[in-house]
């Protein structure tokens, strides 16, 4: 287990490394690009669990409180709700945030906003061009955000309905002539696409915490 985590602290390292290249920042940063990492593989790892196995517990739950347990809801997996994948999209904004005014200073920070990704000479041909490369650069946070969040939601969300179709699959075995059939690629469905879904666990937190990274090192750069 030790050989594991250490292995893995220095995976992530390595990529901090490579992405951001101020030795300050990356003492923050790969602590919190390994946190990412370790944390939506955990919520992501709630997909492995039967789909109606924590759902049950907390409808006996509710109802022990005295509830209505057909008014018990329960999402198991966190990262197929959009606001926490969007939540944590967020952080990384204000991450990103935090070190471009750190780096460039706030007033550089503004400078940039208005004179790239076009640049021009002469205070006319800036003034010229400022409107355009603010709302290019707006457009910019905004798109990397949604993007980042949208993209852990869509392939989590997609898989959690693939395992309520297949646990749907078995469910409806008994309601048919052809239960056995289904009972079958019940089985064989559930199996290949567990086996499948391990990869898209750990790559789907991979994919996140290298577009942290990324996000984070282009804070440092300099137009």
């Amino acid at each position: 287990f030790q050989g594991f985590v250490e292995m893995l602290v220095e995976m992530v390292d390595t990529q901090a490394r490579g992405i951001v290249h101020n030795e300050t920042s990356r003492k923050v940063v790969a602590p919190v690009a390994l946190t990412v990492f370790v944390w939506i593989f955990f919520m992501n790892f709630m997909d492995m669990l039967p789909v109606d196995l924590i759902p049950a517990i907390w409808q006996h739950g509710y109802a022990a409180a005295g509830h209505d347990p057909e008014h018990a809801y329960m999402r198991v997996v966190p990262t197929a709700d959009l606001s926490v994948t969007m939540g944590l999209a967020l952080g990384v904004l204000l991450i990103s945030l935090y070190y471009n005014i750190k780096i460039k200073g706030f007033f550089g920070f503004i400078k940039s906003l208005f004179t790239s990704p076009f640049h021009a000479h002469g205070p006319i041909g800036i003034i010229c061009l400022a409107p355009a490369n603010f709302l290019l650069n707006i457009i910019e946070f905004v798109s990397k955000t949604v993007s980042h969040g949208m993209r852990l939601f869509g392939n989590m969300y997609a898989g959690e309905l693939l395992f309520m179709l297949i646990a749907l699959l078995g469910a409806s075995a008994s309601l048919s002539l052809g239960g056995a059939a289904l009972f079958i690629g019940h089985i064989l469905a559930g199996s290949f696409w567990t086996i499948f879904h391990i990869l898209i666990i750990i790559l789907q937190a991979f994919i996140f915490m290298m577009l942290a990274l990324v996000y984070i090192g282009q804070a440092h750069e300099n137009h």
